[in-house]
Formats: structure tokens, sequence, C-alpha cells
């Protein structure tokens, strides 16, 4: 009987250590809770119109993300590129990453 509750104790106590372990290992946004995008950053037109979105948003999804990225992401969000534009545009974006705007994951 005393094998059995030493084992039992001995189990949880591990499982608290290994999420003591787990859980800053897995952590998605590290000591920040709103980073900014530093790859999104890289020549991202803030003050640009919809055609220099579109044209940044193309460029920059073929360059990180391979040369069909565009109809993979049209495909699965169910929006163009053109569409993401004009919005971006619209809202006068003035700073890198998406932080909480809306957009994104």
């Amino acid at each position: 009987m005393t094998n059995f509750k030493l084992g039992r104790w001995l189990l949880v106590a591990l499982a608290i250590v290994g999420l003591a372990v787990a859980a800053p290992a897995v952590s998605a946004h590290g000591d920040e809770p709103g980073q900014g995008n530093e790859t999104a950053a890289d020549g991202m037109p803030v003050d640009g119109d919809a055609a220099d979105w579109a044209t940044w948003m193309e460029g920059h999804m073929t360059d990180y993300m391979g040369p069909n990225a565009v109809d993979e992401m049209e495909s699965h969000m169910g929006v163009s590129v053109d569409e993401m534009a004009r919005e971006m545009a619209d809202e006068e974006h003035t700073s890198t990453g998406m932080n909480g705007q809306g957009h994104g994951c």
C-alpha cells in the first residue's frame, strides 16, 4: 500500500515538473505579449495605397512561403490579395505586425 501511494505522489510530482518545464518551452510570444513582426517590417508600405500593399504582400508571401503561397492563402482564407490590400490601405496601417488589429492568426 505504501509503495502504491509513493508511486502516485511520484507521478504527480513528475507531472508538475513536466508542466513547469514545458510551459515556457511552448510559449508562442516570448517575454512580451505583443512583439512586432520583424519579417513583415521589411519594406512594408505603411502609408501605401492598395496597389503598394498588394505588391508588397505578394512579394513577401513568395519570399517567405514559396511560389504558390499567394494561391494557397487565397484559397484557404477565401479572400484575394487585392481585397486584403484595399483593407490595409483603408485602415492606414502605421505600425508593423498585426498585434490585435483583427488580422492574421
